[in-house]
């Protein structure tokens, strides 16, 4: 003791109000700190579900909400889940809804249904929202077959064999299959698939009457399917809550191609009268051709006759005559056509 008290006289008296001060900060923060958590962590004792100070102190400094860590602790506990706050912390920091997660848990352990925290947390990361699956596993919820808010049809149309279209509407109970959530296909699907397989089953109808006197054959056949494979529900049923009968497609197809035959017949009808209308051109140029030929060839009569005339094989008189004749058979011809047309007009 002498000792140490000569070494305090021998320090700085300035030095040792620093240290004092710095201590006394310490013991101020650790005390605010013991003070902060200390509420939460007497709540989780006195509640059975113990978290440590230290423990409480490096989630503060992960910056993870202690608050809700330990709330959801708590209330796993009291529900008989033993769930760390370590695994309450990883899926904190991970990015998904702590809350949600022991929400569904406990909903599902009421219910009966096997639901483990990692199947939990993995349908929570995937983004699925957990708690609404539990309770549409518990209470099956209704699809409307095809859904009017997200598609811009609101039945499903369809032409039955006598040509008559028919439009549908349906519902489809479902309820989640907790085990093929993740991964599993949404109600997107089974609305497509619902809707294919009562479009293949009025089509396969022979009339749309019968389709009309029994509609509940659609349902049936559809719901022997398996239209439920590999998505993240369960079909428990389904209904075909509408039939109207639309347009008769087939008279109107029928029409369509009459029209359409009609075209191509008047197309076929155009296209030999143009050929004809060339035919004929191509005649009416034939015959410039071979009246071209014969005046060429009547051109060259007159020289013929002079070439007579030089070389003595024609006399003055024959030309008389040959005009003669000409001339008689040209009155002759006349007559003929005069004749001819009188009797005619007779």
């Amino acid at each position: 003791m002498p000792l140490l008290a000569s070494l305090l006289l021998a320090v700085d008296p300035m030095v040792f109000w620093v240290v004092g001060i710095i201590g006394g900060l310490i013991v101020l923060v650790l005390f605010i700190a013991v003070g902060q958590f200390f509420g939460l962590w007497l709540q989780a004792i006195v509640s059975g579900a113990g978290v440590g100070l230290l423990e409480l102190f490096f989630m503060r400094l992960r910056k993870v909400d202690v608050r809700m860590i330990v709330y959801s602790r708590i209330r796993a506990v009291k529900s008989g889940m033993d769930i760390s706050t370590n695994a309450l912390e990883t899926h904190y920091l991970a990015g998904g809804r702590v809350p949600n997660v022991i929400n569904a848990m406990i909903s599902a352990q009421k219910a009966g249904i096997d639901l483990s925290w990692d199947t939990a947390t993995a349908i929570d990361l995937a983004g699925r929202d957990i708690v609404e699956a539990v309770n549409t596993s518990v209470n099956p919820k209704v699809i409307e077959c095809p859904n009017p808010t997200t598609n811009n049809r609101s039945t499903f149309d369809a032409v039955a064999g006598d040509g008559i279209q028919l439009k549908a509407k349906a519902k489809v109970t479902v309820r989640t299959n907790i085990r093929r959530l993740v991964g599993g296909a949404t109600e997107e699907t089974i609305i497509a698939r619902v809707g294919e397989g009562i479009v293949k089953e009025i089509g396969s109808a022979a009339t749309h009457k019968q389709v009309l006197a029994n509609p509940e054959n659609i349902s049936k056949t559809v719901m022997h399917k398996g239209l439920d494979a590999g998505t993240a529900f369960e079909i428990l049923s389904i209904d075909i809550a509408d039939i109207d009968v639309g347009e008769n497609i087939g008279a109107k197809l029928q029409a369509d191609q009459a029209n359409a035959d009609k075209q191509r017949a008047q197309a076929e009808a155009e296209k030999r009268r143009a050929l004809a209308i060339a035919q004929e051109q191509e005649f009416k140029a034939e015959e410039q051709k071979s009246r071209a030929t014969v005046v060429l060839a009547e051109a060259e009569i007159p020289r013929a006759m002079a070439e007579a005339f030089r070389s003595g094989n024609l006399g003055i008189m024959d030309f008389y005559r040959l005009r003669n004749l000409q001339a008689d058979t040209s009155m002759r011809q006349t007559i003929a056509g005069e004749n001819g047309g009188t009797s005619t007009a007779r």
